[in-house]
């Protein structure tokens, strides 16, 4: 790569300041009608039941790939091309879901587990990502969707923030299934947690490698996937981002990020030192949300903390975490905090400004709003097209008689994540990291930033096939279990 080419490289993807959160929210919302049409397809359609990996691509990752660059500027018109379809196929019967062991008369629908919203919801935002660091080195990506330099908000921008947010959200998992964890050894806890650390943190070596050895513009951000004893309230993560910005505001840390120049160690990474803050308010506020989606109610992880700490073993034991799940109130609840922080996102943009590189209050709000709305409309949608059924009867062996027989979802219900998104679930990191060796063979290959529309698309498609194909190919087995 010769100097000057390289230097207009580095012009071409900086200075950005961004769009607007309506531009990205609407760009997003193209991933949701996709996701209708698949659903409507699956439930209308026997011969879509279960589908091939093209049809899965073209109905999937096809329009995301178009709303990135030639629709971008008009992603609602996609949108309405994706649900025009949609429509009709709603005006047809239902597919039977197959013989139920139980009587009609004595049954009520609910939606499965919450683990097929947040297979959807994690493998999007893996896929939008992947597209998106190809795709911001051609011309066909409109420049407003790239990370700013320091202020305004993107779609590029939102992808960090998403990752350390949705860490959060599966982090609660063990904490659901046993609270008692938040009580044991902290030493042994810190052991298992640099255990599961570490291969991310070659992977991000082995990133750094890679854009050092193709040259490509440097990237001052550092993700931090920070190790805290959680207090079962979203006003935590909330107050440390409090206390961030008013670090950042009064005590000079916006400042010194600003204008210090890279002269040692602290300065050379200042902005990943001074975004850890706010990474860990993000990954609070995630952690927060996984205790509301992941177990029956919104309520049962308050309950856990609750008995735990006034030491009431009886009132634990009573909680069933194989209760049927309380859709009305989880929905509720997520609409109820998607306000909130919308609420308070335009509030404080009237004095502040959205920062990814400092993670300040603004970008932490933007962030959980952005990702609780989805991750709710993922969950209406779960709801509405593959319902599950649960018995009225009472299970004779549950001598408290408050648990309720409930059908095996395998035999009534086929999952609600499509087939390709749990692929790409499965091997999320690995797929990661081969998305960005082949964006450094292609930048290596050839010069991006003056490569012609259709021929940008053509390599673009080609590239978002072959990552959902190789996510495909080992769909049936975890490459790196981490």
């Amino acid at each position: 790569m010769d100097n000057d080419y390289k230097a207009s490289k580095e012009a071409f993807v900086s200075g950005m300041s961004g769009s607007t959160v309506f531009h990205v929210n609407a760009i997003s919302a193209v991933a949701l009608a996709s996701i209708t049409l698949h659903s409507a397809l699956r439930t209308r359609v026997t011969a879509f039941r279960s589908m091939p990996f093209v049809l899965e691509w073209l109905v999937l990752i096809l329009p995301m790939s178009f709303s990135l660059t030639v629709y971008a500027d008009a992603p609602g018109a996609l949108s309405a091309l994706l649900l025009a379809p949609t429509c009709v196929l709603l005006l047809l019967p239902r597919i039977d879901g197959g013989t139920h062991l139980l009587s009609k008369r004595n049954e009520v629908q609910r939606s499965p587990t919450t683990r097929d919203t947040l297979t959807t919801y994690r493998a999007n935002m893996m896929l939008l990502t992947v597209f998106s660091i190809l795709a911001v080195d051609f011309p066909v990506f409109p420049r407003s969707l790239a990370k700013c330099e320091t202020f305004g908000v993107s779609l590029m921008d939102m992808g960090v923030g998403s990752f350390v947010f949705s860490q959060g959200i599966v982090s609660a998992i063990p904490l659901v299934k046993d609270p008692s964890q938040l009580h044991g050894n902290v030493k042994l806890k810190l052991y298992r947690t640099i255990k599961k650390i570490l291969p991310i943190a070659l992977l991000g070596i082995v990133r750094v490698l890679l854009v050092k050895g193709t040259e490509y513009p440097p990237v001052a951000e550092v993700v931090l996937h920070p190790i805290i004893k959680y207090m079962p309230i979203s006003l935590l993560g909330l107050w440390i981002g409090v206390l961030h910005q008013l670090a950042l505001s009064f005590l000079g840390l916006e400042s010194f990020l600003l204008h210090a120049p890279r002269s040692n160690i602290i300065s050379a990474n200042k902005e990943g030192l001074i975004s850890l803050l706010g990474y860990l308010s993000l990954h609070v506020m995630g952690l927060s949300l996984g205790t509301i989606i992941l177990p029956p109610s919104p309520s049962f992880f308050r309950k856990q903390q609750l008995s735990l700490f006034e030491g009431n073993v009886q009132r634990l034991a009573k909680l069933d975490p194989s209760a049927p799940r309380q859709n009305a109130k989880t929905t509720i609840e997520l609409f109820s905090y998607a306000l909130v922080w919308w609420f308070f996102l335009a509030l404080i943009r009237h004095g502040l400004q959205v920062s990814r590189r400092m993670a300040n209050l603004p970008y932490i709000l933007w962030v959980v709003a952005y990702n609780t709305s989805f991750i709710l409309a993922f969950y209406l949608l779960e709801m509405t097209f593959f319902p599950t059924r649960i018995s009225k009867l009472k299970d004779p062996s549950d001598p408290s008689g408050k648990r309720i027989l409930q059908e095996d979802p395998t035999t009534s219900t086929p999952k609600s994540a499509p087939a390709l998104l749990e692929a790409v679930n499965k091997n999320g990191l690995v797929v990661f990291l081969a998305a960005n060796v082949a964006t450094g063979l292609i930048n290596v290959s050839i010069q991006t930033m003056y490569t012609p529309n259709v021929q940008a698309m053509c390599i673009l498609l080609g590239y978002s096939f072959g990552t959902c194909l190789f996510a495909w190919i080992f769909r049936k087995r975890r490459i790196w279990a981490i």
